[in-house]
């Protein structure tokens, strides 16, 4: 049905806007969770996340299986998939290449732009900063760029957030067709 990449800073407000978007939908609502609890300030954080949503949600731990998560969400259901950033770190630290993530992120993000059902996916924009010293996190910086541009192609409405505000996010390359070309013939 649609896909919508919601993509800013941490604390932006982008999991909140996913939250209120699901809500407003009016369908039921599987949340689709990449984090994993890898030590106890990470646990908490889950369990505050949790808290935060409403009890009539479905909850679908996917830190790593992600097309497949999206594909036991039921028919119609709204998926908030939150988020993309945990997500590539949990593959890189299973030993995935990039080519394998790239290609988890293509079949992930068709597979959402495809269901039959609203999907709202939460990432952060991480290269908008310094380049990082270490080669690893300039491999992560790199890499989550390229998949927040894959999940991008296929959404039907990209919003960058920004201390709680929201802009919307248009294709580049419509932005080089001449306007004036339309008319002409």
């Amino acid at each position: 049905m649609s896909l919508t990449l919601l993509i800013g800073g941490a604390r932006a407000g982008k999991s909140g806007l996913a939250l209120a978007l699901a809500e407003r939908a009016g369908a039921p609502v599987s949340f689709v969770a990449t984090a994993r609890a890898i030590d106890e300030e990470m646990a908490e954080r889950i369990e505050r996340h949790r808290a935060e949503r409403p009890s009539g949600w479905v909850t679908v731990e996917a830190p790593v299986d992600l097309r497949g998560a999206l594909g036991r969400v039921p028919e119609g259901a709204t998926a908030i998939v939150d988020c993309l950033t945990l997500w590539v770190s949990n593959l890189l630290e299973d030993g995935c290449d990039d080519e394998e993530v790239v290609a988890a992120a293509e079949a992930a993000a068709e597979a959402a732009g495809a269901r039959d059902g609203r999907t709202i996916a939460v990432t952060n924009e991480v290269g908008a900063g310094i380049v990082p010293m270490h080669p690893l996190s300039r491999r992560y910086r790199d890499l989550l760029g390229r998949v927040n541009a894959i999940w991008a192609s296929r959404a039907s409405r990209a919003l960058l957030v920004v201390a709680g505000r929201v802009l919307p996010l248009e294709e580049g390359w419509a932005l080089l067709e001449d306007p004036g070309e339309a008319g002409r013939g």
